[in-house]
């Protein structure tokens, strides 16, 4: 696990400080060892970062050449399957003469001797790569199929800039860094920037499971190109799906050991997350099986009983024979972290479950050096709640004819709700509903909608028009504005599933996972997301993902040999901190600093007035805002670090 950055055309020297530097602003991705590489003729440096895993020998050293001179590799991540690699690649007769053990010269080994797309097509790995080829004067990066790996590139002024993170690019002299309203309209309407657009104008994020090629002194940048199709895998795997729960239950079973067995490799001490729930005690529980001594296993407690899963999770590691460590926080140190975000984060990014993961992070990186995390299982096998609501609700709206809805839509949005909802208080507790504030005009906006896809697109959204709220903007469209480029599959379930793993798993959970963990320079790896088990999950038939009214059906019979059921059966919490009551609480001076009407003005990002009216109702209690006022809040605090750093 490492950081890489470059850049490319800034004349036919090379100033070397300036990679160096580049490279030291995410120092924290790489904190053992650091190296700089310049093709002088050609004004292209390479800088690299190092988090030593595996082979800590500087046989491991980065940035790497093939022994032949013509490639020059620098690489974040982790391979899983080198070593097999190498041994097909000694089986095709290749001549290698193997310096170390690491999985950087296996890649460049790999790269040198099938291609780009041969080899990335028999990678099995989280990881992000630029290679050099000196004799075609051509850069090559490159992303893993699922996103775990994050890599931004792109033009500014005179230079070609990529590296792992922003900071990295904004390191460089030619930086211009200009906010780009679009992507602003775009994250306050996801909570993140979704790929392939930046906080910044003209840098991009390269798309999960793409490669580009760069030319002429980085003035020619070609399109992305796909390697593995995400929404074909999804098609094929749904048409071929067949198989009875027994046999494929065997079947996840063995893909999960080896793909948790595999990710166990490691020179450094090793452990996992563990909440308590079903993605992270499957994980723990198969590396407890294939481990001869008691796995470390972490978790993050919390007073507040409504977000607090630490008594659950010690119960599975008693029960697994685990290593456990548990911490449980204050609020006072949970609200010590948000200073941190922006640094940390890099981008405007507001999933307020940022907070535990760096927490559990920081927790773990105390005793081990990489940990396994239980991510994926949601939108592999229909996991999440919103799945259930979505189909729930648009399976009786949908039978509606639009235009009585959009009638009903519109005495919804005006309905009085603290009033009803006062009303209800004198029935009894079963047939109340909470939040009628929130709810009512939320299900106004959603219920007018002519397809799932676009009724889907409603329920997660946060800001419902952003073009209009972030002033000059124009929202981008995305996959999840344009039903014409989702690919063919049945049912609404498939759909949010393929549309989660194409924008909210890459964007959101993994970038939230990636930035925690490498601020405290740990590896987080995710064995869920090991590709052999998105293929075979798509070729599970839905009906045993969501099965007797529960998701994520097969995940649980794999997990029910290892864990009792017992153990296990409980609601579903989500890994988050009381960010609606601290707004009115403990965090309300700082959130009232950022968000006053003449520094909203003179900043001249939003227009005031509705981030006012969320404001005062929220802090009244009149409704709950936190979720949208967080996506404010997160760029705020981000745009003055970036004033600080620019003063």
């Amino acid at each position: 696990m490492c950081g890489i950055a470059g850049f490319w055309g800034c004349g036919q020297t090379v100033d070397k400080t300036i990679a160096e530097r580049m490279a030291h602003r995410i120092q924290s991705r790489g904190p053992d060892d650091a190296g700089v590489w310049t093709e002088e003729g050609a004004g292209l440096a390479l800088a690299h970062r190092r988090l030593s895993i595996i082979d800590l020998s500087p046989a491991g050293h980065q940035p790497m050449h093939s022994p032949c001179g013509r490639y020059t590799l620098v690489f974040n991540g982790e391979i899983y399957n080198h070593q097999d690699l190498r041994a097909e690649l000694e089986a095709e007769g290749g001549a290698f003469d193997w310096r170390g053990h690491s999985d950087t010269e296996t890649l460049l080994a790999a790269l040198r001797h099938w291609g780009m797309q041969g080899a990335l097509s028999r990678l099995n790995g989280m990881f992000a790569f630029a290679l050099w080829d000196a004799s075609e004067r051509t850069l090559f990066l490159a992303r893993d199929r699922l996103g775990e790996k994050p890599l931004y590139y792109g033009r500014s002024g005179n230079a070609f800039l990529f590296g792992s993170e922003l900071k990295a690019l904004a390191a460089h002299p030619d930086w211009q860094g200009a906010i780009d309203r679009d992507a602003l309209a775009l994250y306050m309407r996801h909570n993140y920037v979704p790929a392939p657009w930046s906080i910044y104008q003209g840098i991009a994020k390269l798309p999960p499971a793409h490669f580009v090629v760069i030319r002429e002194n980085g003035r020619n940048v070609g399109e992305p190109f796909c390697y593995w199709d995400l929404g074909r895998i999804a098609e094929q795997g749904v048409a071929a799906g067949a198989g009875e729960p027994e046999a494929l239950t065997d079947e996840l079973d063995a893909l999960l050991r080896d793909a948790v067995g595999r990710r166990m490799a490691a020179d450094v001490p090793l452990g996992a997350f563990l909440s308590g729930g079903y993605d992270s005690t499957t994980v723990a529980a198969l590396m407890q099986s294939q481990s001869e001594r008691p796995v470390k296993t972490f978790t993050i407690g919390f007073h507040e009983e409504g977000y607090n899963e630490a008594r659950h999770a010690k119960a599975v590691a008693e029960h697994l024979g685990t290593e456990h460590t548990e911490l449980y926080v204050t609020p006072e140190e949970a609200m010590a972290v948000i200073p941190k975000l922006p640094t940390i984060y890099d981008e405007p990014f507001s999933d307020s479950s940022q907070i535990p993961t760096f927490l559990v992070s920081q927790l773990a990186r105390q005793h081990v050096t990489v940990s396994l995390s239980g991510d994926g299982g949601d939108e592999l096998f229909y996991g999440y709640g919103r799945y259930f609501k979505a189909e729930q609700i648009w399976g009786k709206l949908s039978r509606l004819p639009l235009r009585f809805r959009k009638m009903v839509a519109t005495s919804l949005a005006h309905a009085p709700g603290n009033v009803l909802e006062r009303a209800m208080n004198v029935l009894p507790q079963k047939y109340r509903v909470n939040h009628l504030a929130d709810r009512l005009p939320k299900l106004a906006e959603m219920i007018g909608h002519s397809s799932g896809e676009a009724f889907y697109r409603e329920m997660v959204s946060h800001a419902k028009d952003p073009g209009r709220l972030v002033l000059g903007a124009t929202e981008p469209e995305t996959i999840l504005s344009q039903p014409d480029r989702m690919p063919n599959l049945p049912g609404l379930r498939e759909r949010m599933m393929y549309l989660d793993m194409m924008t909210y798993l890459p964007d959101d959970i993994l970038t939230k996972v990636d930035r925690a963990s490498m601020a405290v320079s740990l590896e987080a790896r995710v064995p869920l997301l090991d590709h052999r088990l998105v293929e075979f999950a798509w070729r599970v038939p839905t009906q045993y993902k969501y099965r007797n009214g529960q998701g994520k059906w097969l995940l649980r019979q794999v997990l029910y040999r290892y864990v009792p059921k017992e153990l296990m059966d409980r609601p579903k919490m989500g890994f988050g901190v009381p960010i609606e009551h601290w707004l009115r609480g403990p965090l309300r001076a700082w959130a009232e600093e950022l968000l006053d009407e003449k520094r909203l003005r003179e900043e001249g990002f939003f227009d005031p007035a509705p981030i006012r009216r969320m404001w005062n109702e929220h802090v009244s209690g009149k409704r709950r805002w936190h979720y949208y006022l967080w996506d404010v809040l997160m760029f705020q605090a981000w745009l003055e670090m970036r004033k600080s750093e620019i003063s």
